[in-house]
Formats: C-alpha cells, structure tokens, sequence
C-alpha cells in the first residue's frame, strides 16, 4: 500500500449523552454532544514488527487494562475495513487530553482519531461519512453491537439529534453557543456490554412497565429538542433530571453515580444526570458560566472524585 508520510495524525472527541443512552438502542431518540476533549493518534512508519499500538492516553486506573482485548479486536476491524495488512510496519501512538475513562466516548474517539491517521498516513481521502463508517466498525471490538452514536459525535463534532435504525439517523442541532458542563467521575470503570444486556432481560421480563417507561423516553427527546433549539437552558436541565430518573428505572445508575448528580444540583447545577453505560463512569452537570462550572466541580471534587472541565456544542 503506498504511503503519503512517514508520519500522520488523527484526531477523535470525547463526547457525552445529554439525553437517552440506553434507550437509543431500541431506536429512541437520543441526544449527543461532542465535547472539547480528544484523543490524537499518530501513524509512524517503522522498519519491522507490523502493526504496533502505544496507548499514552491519560486514563482512570485499570481502564487501559480491562479494555486491551476489546482494544485489540477494535484495532483489527480497523484495519480490516481499511483494507491495511496487520504486517504493515507501522506505531500507531494514542494520546491527547481526553481522560478515558467509561461514559465519554474514550473508545469511539480512539477509533476515529486511528482511522483519520490511517486515512492521511496512507493519502486514501476518505470523507467523514467514510471515517465515522469505519469508527463504527471498531466500535464493535468495544460494544458488540454500537449504537454508532459515539463515533458520530466523535466524528462530525457539535451537538446531534440520533436515531438508530435501519440506516441511523444524525441531524445536527445548533446551539446558540457552546455551554460548560461538568463531568464527575465515579473511578469505575463500566461494563456496558453487561449494562445493556441487563436492560434487555428485564425488558423482556417487565414488558408493560418498560413500555411505559421508553415511551416516556420517547416524548423526553423532543420536548429536550425543543428546548436546546430555543435555547431554553433551565428546561434543558430539568429534562436531564427527568432523563436520569428514567435511567434509574432501568436500573443503569448506581449509589456513586447518584450521590454525585444529587452533589451537582445542591451545588448550583442547573440540570444533572449519568452520562454513557452506566453502572460507573461518568455524569454530567449543566452549569452554564464559568463560575457555576467551578463551584459545581469544586463540590464533585470535595467529595474526592476526578472532575472535567469543558463544554457541549463544540
């Protein structure tokens, strides 16, 4: 295969779920955010060894490790669905200041940023469409069966309206502008692929309760439409503290989880909820202003949990 460079690079964002993971997997709406955090990866030719990958990403401890077979499968779809042989003599490095850790999208942005630098590594000129393609198909190294709303928000970045279905579904939503949010981390890492077979099975065992439940979910997604599109941030926050009590329901939040959005709302936070898989990983808080992001992260913090700083609609 030719190569442009000796030398290449990539880049993929973090992203956080504002509204409807989980039920985006029966073809719920759900609503997606990019945020300013990513993860670069660089391609660089060597003289033997095929295919080497260097993880240097910041990352909750133990993550790294529990996901490395998930890791190695995603880096093989990679390469399969770009058609690169794994005896290519290359070291694909990870790095950037996107903290991995479960619920920010760390494996799809490693995805995206690897495609990318593949992409300009060997001049193929691939466009997003291909790019976000070819995230997905890692992605399932990670998930099994993605949703395919992470490497989308990785990918094309901003805030996206996501249905999956037969062909998913992105529309992007405008922002009048970027708003901050704090994410706290619980320090756990999650098992999503356990998080969502969890769901199905008690879906299956309470139908008509579940039913309700997602319904309520459906109507949720618009009404946040709405009120992202008409920059109605008090009600945004309040729809995010109706969407985690959905996801308690389903029983994809945790003591941690919860004792951390009960900190950001007494602390100022106008709207809080999990964030990503559940069962660990991440929340989010909506504090719009400087000031309110550092007095809700300031009290995530106290509590001696690891915070991030940054914002949706990027």
């Amino acid at each position: 295969m030719n190569r442009c460079d000796n030398m290449a690079e990539g880049k993929g964002y973090g992203k956080c779920i504002l509204f409807n993971e989980h039920f985006v997997v029966y073809n719920i709406p759900s609503i997606v955010s990019a945020i300013g955090d990513y993860t670069l990866a660089t391609v660089e030719a060597t003289d033997s060894g095929g295919v080497q990958l260097i993880d240097e990403r910041p990352a909750t401890p133990g993550y790294k490790e529990e996901k490395l077979e998930h890791q190695k499968d995603s880096l093989q779809r990679i390469l399969d669905a770009m058609d690169i042989d794994q005896e290519e003599d290359l070291k694909i490095t990870l790095e950037g200041d996107l903290y991995c850790a479960s619920g920010i999208g760390a494996s799809a942005a490693s995805c995206t940023a690897i495609a990318r630098a593949l992409d300009q590594f060997f001049d193929m000129g691939l466009n997003d469409d291909q790019i976000n393609d070819i995230a997905y198909e890692g992605e399932k190294g990670y998930h099994g069966e993605p949703s395919g709303v992470d490497n989308a928000a990785s990918t094309y970045g901003g805030m996206i309206w996501f249905v999956r279905g037969e062909k998913n579904t992105f529309e992007p939503l405008s922002l009048k502008e970027p708003i901050e949010i704090v994410m706290g981390n619980t320090g756990r890492v999650a098992n999503t692929k356990a998080a969502v077979a969890g769901v199905k099975e008690r879906k299956e065992k309470y139908p008509e309760r579940y039913e309700e439940i997602f319904q309520d979910a459906r109507r949720l997604a618009h009404d946040a439409r709405d009120a992202l599109e008409a920059n109605d941030i008090e009600k945004v926050g309040e729809l995010m503290n109706t969407d985690h009590s959905l996801l308690q329901d389903i029983e994809v939040s945790d003591e941690d989880l919860d004792m951390l959005v009960e900190t950001a709302r007494s602390a100022g936070a106008v709207g809080a909820k999990m964030t990503g898989g559940g069962l660990g990983g991440y929340m989010v808080a909506l504090t719009p202003g400087k000031e309110l992001q550092e007095k809700v992260a300031k009290a995530i913090e106290d509590k001696g949990f690891r915070v991030l700083r940054t914002k949706i609609g990027v």
